[in-house]
């Protein structure tokens, strides 16, 4: 197998995969090794479909209880049916 080096690894990066190592508990290879075969996994998966769309993947998650019953209330006057629009 062949060797591989990193240079100027981005801090974020570097983070990561220090990160995913110390959950495996395995080492900074190892853990690289294991990410870039899940990356590459993940892509053979994802050939031949639509594509994902995840530009909005950053606001799952962020909202408070508060902000999202002041959502929902105001989407209340949007999910009522109007029949005279239906005649």
């Amino acid at each position: 197998m062949k060797a591989i080096t990193l240079r100027n690894l981005p801090p974020e990066i570097e983070k990561a995969v220090r990160k995913e190592a110390d959950r495996r508990r395995t080492s900074i290879n190892k853990a690289v090794i294991t990410l870039l075969e899940g990356k590459a996994e993940g892509r053979k998966k994802r050939q031949g479909r639509a594509k994902e769309y995840d530009d909005l993947d950053a606001l799952a998650g962020s909202w408070t209880k508060k902000e999202a019953a002041e959502f929902d209330k105001a989407l209340t006057a949007q999910r009522l049916i109007d029949p005279e629009l239906w005649k």
